[in-house]
């Protein structure tokens, strides 16, 4: 297995870190446009980044103030090797720190079974999101 740590990141100084893997799942992968992927959330939210064994960055994922999770995305290379269940886990300690009730996450539809496996149901129909399929899920903290 690969060896790889998650820590909290700092918006401001680990924003270069952030932007590569952001920019590579999502805008480069996924075609998400770049105006779409940037937002003014970034500088409030809660930023968690996966490195290797070198430092390099290969995940990040984000924790808004209301609950909301985000912008998780590992690396193609890193993907299955538990990276994302790692920064997810992270991120619901975090949420229970801030005695959050719940937390939300609007799920890619091929992602939907990995938030599942975390305790998230579905609640709603799938609806688009920059051009690609996603549903609402919930997963109570109380």
């Amino acid at each position: 297995m690969k060896s790889f740590t998650v820590r909290l990141a700092d918006w401001q100084t680990d924003a270069p870190a952030l932007r590569i893997i952001r920019e590579t799942v999502f805008v480069r992968e996924q075609h998400v446009p770049v105006e779409l992927e940037w937002d003014e959330f970034d500088v409030s939210c809660l930023h968690l980044l996966a490195l290797d064994s070198a430092g390099n960055p290969i995940g990040t994922a984000r924790l808004l103030p209301d609950g909301h999770i985000g912008r998780m995305a590992v690396l193609r290379e890193w993907r299955g090797h538990n990276v994302g269940s790692a920064l997810l886990q992270r991120l619901l300690e975090e949420a229970k720190k801030r005695r959050l009730q719940q937390v939300v996450v609007n799920a890619q539809i091929y992602a939907a079974g990995f938030y599942t496996k975390f305790d998230f149901q579905t609640a709603g129909e799938e609806f688009i999101d920059a051009g690609i399929p996603h549903v609402r899920m919930v997963r109570q903290l109380s």
